[in-house]
């Protein structure tokens, strides 16, 4: 028996409480004309949040009913020369105001289709109260292969939590990957969707800056497209990946974005290849110090390069924080190719533990006073190389596992879109630069120089002096 019966009409059950609700009985008329009104404001409000459809439609009704064919026909006709005038005149403009915007509509729509199920299966959806709250898709913008969604986050979640179903998301809406960034305000987070690869094609050589830029060195092209400016000044850079990852590629593009400031003496860039000068030897013009052979020659070296980071130290003690380099006091730039042939293989332990010392005091102390490490390296094992931490700035190319990603960019990385286990081995050259501080990889394709264009570069602006000890006079 029911506690509570609510009587509708003239029907009655037993039950200890009764409730008769009244009925009220309205012409039909009447309510044909309320549904009426509902669909019409329901037809405006879609037609005012659609306009865009909307308007250009009912625009072209009233030309075919005001001048037949013709008038649709001309107005089409016109618009699609005009954009075809536009795209031919000048494309970046055309892209960025008139493309873009028109594709972010169709993407937006798009992704509203399948956002419930995408997020439902992410499991970045919130049971709250008997209600399930998802994140709201506030906006979608749209580059050279890339979306990127707006998206404000449920109460109590954080970027992270998007980060680590971002192979979920790629998967969802169909894209090669996803990346979520932090956004201005604390509740919005940004996922980058990444549709083609720019990054597939192989990167030519980039033009010789007229004077070197040391916060923004043009090393690569990165996703977007635009050329990626790697800062050294104020730190070290440490280049990870397994045999036939490029490492190369970073080095030399580096070492080609530096070649005016070695020719007019701002930049000393000095040379280390423990494998007997196969990587660096072919460009060995460019360096003012190379050795390549003697293992102890190599150590003085690096403890050369901590000494003047040290005296360098003394005379800007009280003065200034940072090194601004001369000619009297150049840029030093000591590359090293493969760093665990000095501190790890190395045989002569008393050659190891000086060349550790002096590492860590470049490490530690060279960003400020100009004296700067770029250091290559295949295994990425504490063991092998016991101060990398010490780099703030650090590339991963392509590596054989996944924990290493974390290993060598830092905790969280990978989840963060830092794939670099799956860099396939027919793009050499792609890694993911992480700065520290920076909670986002950026992925790059750095420039390929082939040898001969590695022989016109030290030809043109090599001035070596001094190789594996020995003074050498007049320049390449």
């Amino acid at each position: 028996m029911p506690l509570v019966n609510v009587i509708r009409g003239d029907r009655i059950e037993e039950a200890p409480l009764n409730l008769r609700t009244p009925i009220i009985r309205i012409p039909l008329w009447l309510a044909i004309s309320w549904w009426g009104a509902k669909a019409v404001g329901r037809m405006a409000v879609l037609a005012g949040r659609y306009w865009y459809v909307t308007a250009p439609t009912a625009g072209l009704t009233w030309l075919y009913l005001r001048y037949g064919w013709a008038g649709p026909a001309v107005t089409v006709g016109g618009i699609g020369s005009a954009a075809a005038g536009w795209w031919y005149g000048h494309r970046p403009s055309f892209l960025r105001f008139g493309w873009y915007p028109t594709l972010a509509r169709f993407r937006r729509w798009s992704y509203r289709r399948n956002w419930h199920a995408a997020m439902v299966t992410a499991r970045l959806a919130v049971a709250f109260d008997s209600h399930t709250v998802l994140p709201v898709l506030r906006r979608v913008r749209c580059g050279a292969g890339v979306d990127v969604v707006t998206v404000r986050m449920v109460t109590g979640q954080i970027p992270d939590d998007f980060a680590k179903v971002a192979e979920r998301l790629a998967h969802t809406f169909g894209v090669r990957q996803v990346k979520a960034v932090p956004g201005t305000r604390p509740d919005v987070v940004l996922l980058h969707l990444y549709r083609g690869d720019p990054l597939a094609k192989l990167v030519r050589p980039l033009p010789v800056p007229a004077v070197p830029e040391f916060t923004a060195l043009p090393v690569g092209r990165q996703e977007d497209g635009e050329v990626y400016p790697l800062r050294l000044f104020g730190t070290q850079v440490l280049v990870v990946g397994a045999t036939g990852a490029g490492k190369g590629s970073v080095i030399w593009s580096i070492v080609r974005s530096l070649a005016a400031g070695v020719t007019s003496g701002l930049v000393q860039v000095w040379g280390l290849d423990p494998k007997g000068g196969m990587e660096l030897g072919i460009g060995a013009p460019m360096f003012a110090r190379f050795a390549c052979k003697d293992y102890a020659a190599m150590c003085e070296l690096i403890e050369e390069a901590a000494s003047v980071a040290r005296e360098r130290a003394g005379k800007l003690r009280g003065r200034t924080r940072q090194h601004t380099p001369t000619v009297d006091e150049p840029l030093i730039v000591l590359v090293i190719d493969e760093l665990a042939n000095l501190t790890a293989y190395l045989t002569d332990r008393q050659l190891k533990d000086r060349i550790k010392a002096a590492l860590s005091i470049l490490l530690s102390q060279g960003r400020a006073v100009g004296v700067h490490v770029v250091a290559a390296i295949q295994d990425p094992r504490k063991e092998v190389l016991p101060f990398r931490d010490l780099f703030p700035t650090r590339i991963g190319l392509r590596l054989t596992e996944p924990a290493q990603v974390d290993l060598v960019l830092g905790e969280g990385m990978r989840d963060r879109g830092a794939l670099c286990d799956r860099i396939p081995k027919s793009l050499p050259g792609v890694g993911f630069v992480v700065l520290d501080g920076d909670p986002t990889p950026m992925r790059v394709r750095f420039s390929y120089l082939s040898d001969d264009e590695i022989r016109d570069m030290a030809h043109t602006y090599g001035r070596l002096r001094v190789i594996d000890g020995e003074i050498l006079d007049g320049a390449a």
